[in-house]
């Protein structure tokens, strides 16, 4: 656990608080004062404003949400949770088993809003409204694998919660973090005709060593898949292999990292995995002040890259007007300058490969698991 938390325990990855003040975006039409609208309606606005909570429905696919205990990462769910930021409330972000509960909940006021790929007749049937959560971008959803189909669906036209979500998924776009939440989330980061090698890969070796990704994630309070993953993107879990540069064992240990983390012998499987699981937490400590997903992503750049030179990036970051503790501006750093420094495109791979292998454990049912 961390003691470095204020609360002691690792915070639950559906609800996060914002200090980012709400902002009032509408796109192509003016937003009235609150108390000159209709007081009589029963608006979502009002609820979510009441509650100090936004009620997000959706259902788990590649691009709304991956789900499992604690984690919880996803296109849909960064974009949604972005929104809940600029209205500077929490985000309760649920999941049910298909499209037709979504709009029900949103119909019955059971959530404030839909994230789905309903068709346009099933959504006005039930006498709801919707738009596009890429503002009418669906190529770049298409180009990153994702489906471009992804709409935001409300109870009401004129309720100000629909309003301002639809000029902040514009405000978005034109910003680029729509474009770039896609590209971190991109479905062809492994090309299709790998996926037979890294099954056959995975469901060899990731039997012998289930058990101690298991026994050191539980140690730490990490998802074991991330831990996996994470041994599978350094070494394919081969304990014996080694790099040119000198890093070896299944979770490729610098010696000197692998002294610090109390590993002997860094061959030895069982050590290896301790010891990443170890460096791994401590790189999770270094960024305790970055609420989750963001955290992961920033953690596993440092393990990639160092602590020191991902700090670096972050200042330089927050020299360019920019959050620094904000994943997709990290994303963004990296993404626009790797044609310079071999090291960000190296991390932006590392990163978006293990996401990609976390997601493929998680959801591929070959895996015995």
């Amino acid at each position: 656990m961390h003691s470095n938390s204020s609360s002691g325990s690792r915070p639950s990855l559906n609800s996060l608080s914002s200090k980012r003040p709400f902002q009032a975006l509408a796109l192509g039409v003016a937003i009235l004062p609150f108390n000159s609208l209709n007081a009589e309606k029963s608006h979502q606005y009002n609820t979510v404003v009441n509650t100090n909570v936004l009620t997000v429905v959706a259902v788990e696919n590649p691009t709304t949400v991956f789900k499992e205990g604690q984690f919880l990462h996803g296109f849909g769910y960064d974009l949604a949770r972005n929104y809940a930021q600029s209205l500077n409330v929490k985000l309760d972000f649920k999941t049910v088993p298909d499209n037709t509960t979504a709009l029900k909940w949103v119909a019955q006021g059971k959530a404030n809003l839909a994230m789905t790929t309903a068709n346009l007749a099933s959504i006005e049937a039930k006498q709801l409204v919707s738009f596009s959560a890429s503002c009418g971008d669906q190529g770049t959803l298409s180009k990153n694998g994702l489906n471009p189909q992804l709409n935001w669906v409300f109870k009401q036209a004129d309720d100000p919660l629909t309003l301002t979500a639809s000029g902040f998924v514009c405000q978005s776009k034109q910003a680029g973090t729509t474009q770039q939440l896609a590209s971190f989330y991109n479905r062809n980061v492994v090309k299709p005709e790998s996926w037979s090698t890294i099954q056959k890969d995975l469901n060899q070796r990731l039997p012998i060593y289930k058990a101690s990704f298991k026994q050191s994630a539980a140690k730490y309070d990490l998802d074991w898949h991330l831990l996996a993953a994470i041994g599978y993107q350094e070494s394919y879990l081969k304990p014996t292999s080694v790099s040119p540069t000198g890093v070896r064992g299944l979770m490729m240990l610098t010696s000197g990292t692998a002294r610090a983390m109390g590993v002997t012998n860094r061959t030895d499987p069982v050590q290896s995995i301790q010891g990443g699981a170890k460096y791994y937490d401590l790189m999770l400590d270094q960024y305790d002040d970055i609420p989750f997903p963001d955290r992961n992503w920033y953690a596993l750049v440092a393990y990639n890259m160092g602590p020191g030179a991902v700090n670096q990036i972050q200042k330089r970051i927050k020299a360019q007007g920019k959050d620094p503790k904000q994943w997709v501006n990290l994303y963004d750093y990296l993404e626009r300058n790797k044609a310079r420094n071999g090291r960000y495109k190296q991390a932006l791979q590392y990163v978006t490969r293990i996401r990609t292998y976390l997601e493929h454990m998680k959801t591929n049912n070959r895996i015995e698991i």
